[in-house]
């Protein structure tokens, strides 16, 4: 039988897992993860695609990624056979049958990408995994003002994680706000083509640093226009990000058949 390709929508907590690109060592990764359970599924080798890579920590609500195999697609309850295997913490949400010309990297537009930090005296007791705390007082005005000077296109090396790959480093952000969730809750939401190393959680590190230095928020322009690592701060830790939405071109996804 011809080689099939299947879509896969998923869920992860990400804080026991070592990112989502398979390793040799270390922990387990979402991808090797998904590897293993599906060539047992199957009965046979299959290798996982993900729409890009999450860091060692980082969570995903909409993770997109796909596969190929050989075996008849109808013989198969995928969801209930994954998610029966699948560790607690990681769930796949949705699968569909997949046009040939769909791939979960290539054929993504843009990200969604939201960073969840809690300002308050105290940590949340149940919520800790999935959000930063700082209990310092930011002031959210400063932090939107930092936002609005990084929207629309830019050379963002100044928040590339130092001793990546060398390449092109301007990025186009259509979407990076705050939003006040709460009194003491605040999430960043960035939405983009693509993404540097690291670069939505040196973002929110540079903006939260500031804020505490007590600097203007027009820095970030300065920090920006330097096209250096050095000259931005800090790095948000990894628990506040998640991958929240991954987008495709309208065509694709009317080509996709849930199964």
């Amino acid at each position: 039988m011809n080689q099939q390709k299947v879509r896969l929508l998923i869920s992860y907590d990400g804080t026991d897992f070592g990112g989502w690109q398979r390793q040799a060592k270390g922990k387990p990764t979402i991808q090797g993860t998904l590897e293993d359970i599906l060539s047992r599924v199957f009965n046979e080798p299959i290798q996982v695609v993900g729409s890009g890579r999450t860091d060692a920590g980082v969570h995903a609500i909409g993770q997109v990624a796909h596969f190929k195999t050989s075996r008849d697609l109808s013989r198969y309850q995928l969801l209930r056979a994954l998610n029966g295997l699948l560790p607690t913490g990681v769930v796949v949400r949705q699968a569909w049958r997949a046009p040939s010309d769909f791939h979960a990297q290539i054929s993504a537009t843009h990200k969604t990408y939201h960073y969840w930090l809690l300002n308050s005296p105290v940590p949340s007791a149940l919520r800790h995994r999935y959000l930063t705390w700082n209990q310092r007082p930011l002031d959210f005005g400063f932090l939107e003002a930092c936002a609005q000077q990084i929207r629309g296109e830019h050379d963002f090396a100044s928040f590339q994680t130092s001793g990546t790959e060398s390449g092109p480093t301007t990025r186009h952000l259509m979407e990076a706000r705050w939003t006040r969730k709460s009194p003491t809750l605040f999430c960043f939401s960035v939405t983009a083509s693509g993404f540097l190393k690291q670069m939505v959680r040196n973002l929110v590190g540079t903006m939260v640093d500031l804020n505490l230095a007590g600097q203007p928020a027009e820095e970030m322009t300065t920090i920006l226009a330097a096209k250096n690592r050095q000259k931005a701060l800090g790095t948000a830790p990894p628990e506040g990000l998640h991958l929240y939405r991954v987008y495709y071109p309208r065509d694709l996804d009317n080509k996709c058949r849930t199964l």
